[in-house]
């Protein structure tokens, strides 16, 4: 007989009386129940531990939309599974594939139907296909859904369930404390069969929120990761989470009910026979981002989001003291946690997980560079009306033209050291397409879809890509052999387990961001160097604390490195991985 401490029924009853107090948890546990495992489909009968196992060295992840490849002849799916193992499958083992669903707006982002593929993408087995050779991410756009879905047009017909599918305020609420990343107007007046409404919209007017406050939604999307496991999903994208729960006269954000959601979607993966991982999408300041880690019992890894602002300030300013500050301050993810590191996305480069690390006069001079290069800043609405960067649009590989002091010829030195860094800290690196293929600002992109984001969204004619990937010589395959030949190092090495002991070293000067990593079973250990400057820098070898009785490598450069020097010299944006094995 299963021990009921180990069993899933007293946890779920818990967290669903925590969530829906006036609703009867031993009902809504076996709906619940129903919803993750219908038709008998099997469950484990003890929850899976914590531990590490989850994930390893191994693991690095592209992070592209479906489209991101086209050719106008061939499903872009199916493209997408060419490049993959036409040019990653030994690099990265993982793609997180972005919105694949139809959608309205927000490219993929306003879903208009939660259980179809997108027939301009491809259908579900090309999905399935690319799962079968890469661990795959999925989005779960559990906020909002497009206001021309079926959901929202049952809804203004007063249909059931969906009449009580959105959530719903009044101008006359005081809504002034609400957080929101967005300037548009919160509240949206709609008609429906049971007079005026004004739904809530966190982002914009096509993406009405959900409200969860209805156990039947939250019973709907339990069944939709149902299906995403069925077809092969390893990774679960919880997409702009935060927002989940409202509460008027709050911020309606990080709300206790969004957490115990959070918790009851863990605890479900955690009983399922297949392998799920949940990610929290929380472009927030660093103690809100840790937050959904939970004691360990939320998200199983959220996204580093203080990096790429903090890595971008390094490289531009030259200096790695904001960057090294931040990281000495960060607590190792907790057992069965992991970080994802990143410095690009389909989105920009946020701007508030800098709160309170980055002081105003250097966030300003990164927003100053970000435009000198031909990039963007996107703005959000202040509680009192006033309006604050809120993130950068540019990709990466553009914001690496050019530091504080002018643009030089030191681009793509200084791209690949901040894909470095990525590889080097503690979680798993993922790398956006148009890093990988170092993409340049797509200007027209953002004139014809009218959006800043589109900046970064990139779409590839697959023909002129293999051009020039085919010649050595271009920034994009020099780029893409770069990163790829480090991430196989990467792959053999104990010390780069998402979980491996971090420590971050003081190296006496600035210039050079060090951190110290050991494997698990304490037998190998790794001193990874970034110089962030244009300049070579001698640092003291005694920094390093390397035991002189064994034998060290650069795995970067096959160089023998002494134990016993008095310094080491690294050059203008040069990385190394200083090893005891290889």
């Amino acid at each position: 007989m299963t021990d009921p401490a180990h069993s899933i029924g007293p946890k779920l009853a818990m967290l669903l009386g925590q969530i829906y107090p006036n609703v009867d948890s031993a009902i809504l546990s076996s709906m619940v129940l129903e919803a993750f495992w219908p038709d008998g489909k099997p469950r484990r009968q003890r929850g899976r531990r914590r531990g590490n196992s989850l994930w390893s060295q191994k693991d690095a992840l592209l992070i592209t939309y479906g489209n991101s490849i086209t050719d106008g002849a061939h499903k872009p799916l199916d493209l997408l599974s060419d490049f993959l193992d036409r040019y990653l499958k030994d690099s990265l083992n993982a793609v997180h594939i972005l919105p694949f669903f139809p959608y309205t707006s927000d490219d993929g982002f306003a879903v208009s139907d939660f259980r179809s593929v997108n027939p301009q993408l491809g259908d579900w087995p090309d999905i399935n296909r690319i799962a079968q050779e890469f661990t795959l991410m999925s989005d779960l756009v559990l906020n909002h859904v497009s206001s021309q879905s079926n959901w929202f047009n049952a809804y203004r017909q007063g249909q059931a369930p969906y009449d009580k599918f959105f959530f719903e305020a009044s101008p006359d609420d005081d809504l002034r404390d609400v957080v929101r990343p967005r300037t548009t107007p919160l509240l949206r007046e709609v008609e429906t069969s049971n007079g005026t409404r004004h739904v809530w919209c966190t982002f914009s007017h096509d993406q009405v929120d959900l409200d969860f406050r209805n156990p039947e939604v939250l019973l709907e999307f339990l069944r939709i990761i149902r299906l995403h496991i069925d077809n092969g999903v390893q990774i679960i994208r919880l997409d702009a989470v935060a927002f989940l729960w409202k509460e008027i006269g709050t911020s309606s954000i990080h709300l206790p009910q969004t957490h115990a959601v959070i918790k009851l979607m863990r605890l479900l993966c955690d009983f399922a026979t297949e392998k799920v991982i949940l990610l929290t999408e929380t472009n927030v300041p660093k103690a809100e981002n840790l937050s959904y880690f939970g004691l360990g019992d939320e998200a199983h890894a959220i996204y580093n989001f203080p990096l790429p602002p903090l890595i971008l300030h390094a490289m531009m300013s030259g200096n790695a003291r904001y960057l090294r500050q931040w990281q000495r301050g960060m607590p190792p993810a907790p057992m069965g946690c992991a970080y994802l590191n990143f410095t690009a996305s389909h989105d920009g480069i946020g701007m508030r997980p800098a709160e309170g690390i980055l002081p105003n006069d250097e966030k300003q001079a990164v927003i100053d560079t970000v435009r000198d290069i031909g990039g963007l800043v996107s703005m959000r609405t202040m509680p009192d009306g006033s309006e604050s960067p809120y993130e950068l649009n540019t990709t990466f590989y553009d914001a690496m033209s050019r530091t504080f002091a002018g643009p030089d010829t030191h681009q793509h030195a200084r791209f690949i050291c901040s894909q470095t860094i990525v590889m080097s800290l503690e979680g798993i690196p993922a790398f956006y397409i148009h890093a990988m293929l170092a993409t340049a600002n797509d200007h027209d992109g953002v004139v014809h879809r009218g959006m800043n984001r589109a900046i970064n969204r990139h779409r590839w004619d697959y023909p002129s890509l293999r051009g020039l990937l085919a010649d050595p010589t271009t920034p994009n395959a020099r780029v893409l052999a770069d990163l790829s030949a480090r991430l196989r190092i990467r792959q053999k090495q104990a010390a780069f387990h998402p979980n491996a002991t971090q420590f971050t070293v003081n190296m006496g000067d600035e210039r050079v961001f060090g951190i110290w990593r050991q494997s698990l079973d304490r037998h190998q250990s790794i001193f990874a160097l970034h110089n962030v400057s244009d300049t070579d820098v001698s640092v003291p070898a005694a920094a390093l604390n390397l035991i002189e009785d064994q034998e060290w490598v650069d795995l970067l450069s096959g160089a023998p490195i002494d134990a016993t020097a008095d310094e080491l010299t690294v050059a203008p944006y040069q990385c190394m991985w200083i090893s005891n094995r290889t």
